[in-house]
C-alpha cells in the first residue's frame, strides 16, 4: 500500500521551494525541476496544480503579499509604528522584496497576472490613508495613493539595496538605528505629523 498523499502539504512545500527559487533567479531564470526537487514533488504535479511557471510565480507572490498584509496591517494613524513593523518584516523576509523586484523586471510597465486582484489589495490600503486624511489625522497634502507608494519605498529600500545601505549608511547597529529614525522622520513629514 502506497503512502497517503497530502495535497495541501505538497502545495506548501512547492510554495516554499518556489518562493526561494523565484527570489534567487526571477521568473525567467527559475527552473521547475529545481523547485520539484527541493519540494520533493513531481514536476508534472506542479504543472497540474499551477499551469505554468508564470502562474506559479504569480500565486507565490500573491500569497507572500497576503502574508505581509495580515502580519503588518496598514496603520496610517501610527506611521512610526507601521514603518518600524514594515522594515522589520522586510529585513526578516527579504525574499518578498526580491520577488516584487523580479516581477517588475519581468513585466515592466505592462500588465501583470491577476492585476485586478492586486489593485483591490492596494486599494484597501489606500483607503486607510484616505480615511485618516479625511478625519484630519494625517495631512491631505499628498494624495493617499502617492503617500502609500512613497512610504512603501522608504520602508523597503534598505532591503532592496543592501549593498547601497552598507556603503552609504554603514553596517553597525548604530547605523541601522539612525537610518530607521530617519525613515520614521521622513514618514512623519510625508504624513504631516512632524
Amino acid at each position: 500500500m502506497g503512502a497517503v498523499r497530502d495535497p495541501e502539504a505538497t502545495k506548501a512545500r512547492i510554495f516554499a521551494a518556489a518562493s526561494a527559487e523565484f527570489a534567487a533567479y526571477g521568473i525567467a531564470g527559475a527552473r521547475i525541476d529545481r523547485i520539484a526537487r527541493e519540494a520533493s514533488a513531481n514536476k508534472q504535479l506542479i504543472y497540474a496544480y499551477f499551469g505554468n511557471k508564470a502562474e506559479l510565480f504569480s500565486q507565490v507572490l500573491e500569497k507572500r503579499l497576503m502574508e505581509l498584509a495580515v502580519a503588518i496591517p496598514v496603520d496610517a494613524e501610527d506611521p512610526d509604528g507601521w514603518i518600524d513593523r514594515l522594515m522589520d518584516y522586510h529585513a526578516a523576509h527579504p525574499e518578498l522584496i526580491r520577488l516584487v523586484f523580479w516581477e517588475g523586471l519581468e513585466y515592466g510597465t505592462g500588465g501583470i497576472p491577476h492585476e485586478e486582484e492586486r489593485r483591490e489589495h492596494y486599494a484597501r490600503k489606500i483607503a486607510v490613508f484616505a480615511e485618516a486624511q479625511e478625519k484630519g489625522v494625517i495631512s491631505p497634502a499628498i494624495p493617499a495613493q502617492d503617500l502609500l507608494f512613497m512610504l512603501i519605498a522608504l520602508a523597503s529600500w534598505a532591503t532592496v539595496q543592501p549593498q547601497m545601505r552598507r556603503i552609504i549608511i554603514g553596517e553597525t547597529e548604530e547605523d541601522t538605528a539612525r537610518l530607521r529614525a530617519s525613515v520614521r522622520s521622513a514618514a512623519r513629514r510625508l504624513t504631516g505629523l512632524a
